[in-house]
């Protein structure tokens, strides 16, 4: 029996979306298109539109059109093929049976091909296992992604220290309301003067910052936690940064300091236990019994959880979220990770903070610079 991982290697997506694709070819294409690997050599099926510029781009041994696969079979079968039909017939060609495919390959496709007779193998977690650990030049392009994200937080920032305190702790930025989604589009116009593709950036504040994912919403408020977290994609690379920080303008209460403290301390302690083999689950677990020995109690209070309840940080690339989590690994020199602990308690607020770093031969290093303030 052939060992799966000497086995062709499928992919059918648009490397605009999959970061699988993309990593195989090194060419941003919109449109989902075919890539074969076998006995090493990868090749590409592009349709007219684009295939010029996929044999001058793509990072591949071969590049086919579309239109030269599916001629020939409308000559043959008398009417036009589906797409279904025109893969099946290449990978007829290649002598294709069997297949290594991401997760996430299409389920229509996949049914059509496997009724035909190819056996399909989908692969759990990373499609491509070298993606978790990132190379000189890879590195390099995160930290120009991370110098973008940067750039987007350093705007918010200026927005809220020009901004004015009004009656009722109002916040007032050039003669309007300073709401979360006027805070985000400059965030994220800043990103996009320095060539990142911002998504989905979180301007929250007070108790929306206590849904650790809540976007936010509405006018933000003097002496009011607001959570920051930014994190484009360079659109020259497609690698990601994503740092997050916790603000307020103006004065904080001893709580929101105490809170935030302790968040701070947490993730230092979290930045000193990375290091090759040591276990991400034993830190994660570390980092939770420090917030319970401050008083900070993970559990669930009127319905809601409270304290520190999600991971404490997760792989970094051409996703945003990919693997390892820390929680499910042991660190490995080369792996790209976010640490982002936090703590979350309505009527006090919600703390994150995050940077992103390489685990190194002996540790650590961290690849963002941003200051960690907590009054502006």
């Amino acid at each position: 029996m052939m060992s799966t991982k000497r086995l062709p290697r499928l992919i059918f997506a648009s490397s605009d979306a999959s970061a699988d694709m993309f990593y195989a070819t090194k060419i941003f294409i919109p449109d989902p298109f075919l890539f074969l690997e076998q006995n090493g050599k990868k090749t590409l099926i592009l349709s007219n539109l684009e295939v010029d510029r996929g044999r001058k781009e793509a990072k591949v041994d071969e590049v086919v059109a579309y239109s030269d696969i599916e001629e020939p079979l409308e000559t043959k079968l008398k009417f036009k093929p589906t797409l279904e039909q025109t893969i099946g017939s290449f990978l007829r060609q290649r002598r294709v049976k069997q297949a290594l495919v991401p997760y996430d390959f299409p389920a229509g496709l996949a049914a059509a091909l496997q009724s035909s007779g190819l056996r399909l193998h989908p692969v759990e977690g990373l499609f491509w296992s070298e993606r978790e650990f990132k190379k000189p030049e890879e590195i390099r392009a995160l930290q120009a992604a991370i110098r973008i994200t940067e750039a987007g937080l350093a705007r918010g920032m200026e927005i809220l220290r020009a901004s004015e305190i009004t009656t009722g702790k109002r916040l007032v930025w050039s003669n309007q309301t300073l709401t979360s989604e006027l805070l985000r589009f400059e965030i994220e116009t800043a990103i996009r003067r320095q060539g990142g593709m911002p998504a989905n950036t979180i301007v929250a504040g007070g108790d929306q910052a206590c849904d650790p994912h809540h976007r936010g919403t509405g006018p933000l408020r003097a002496s009011s936690l607001i959570i920051l977290d930014v994190f484009p994609k360079d659109v020259r690379s497609g690698y990601y940064g994503d740092l997050t920080r916790t603000v307020i303008r103006g004065q904080a209460s001893e709580a929101q300091r105490r809170l935030w403290a302790t968040v701070l301390e947490g993730q230092k302690l979290a930045l000193a236990g990375i290091k090759p083999e040591h276990s991400g689950e034993k830190l994660q677990n570390e980092v939770n019994d420090f917030f319970e020995a401050e008083g900070y109690k993970k559990e669930i209070r009127d319905g809601r959880w409270v304290g520190f309840f999600h991971g404490l940080g997760h792989g970094l690339g051409l996703d945003i979220h990919e693997l390892p989590r820390i929680a499910r690994t042991s660190f490995k020199p080369g792996q790209i990770l976010t640490v982002e602990p936090g703590l979350y308690f309505p009527g006090i607020g919600g703390v994150r903070i995050e940077d992103d770093g390489v685990v190194t031969q002996s540790g650590f290093k961290v690849l963002s610079r941003f200051p960690k303030i907590l009054e502006i």
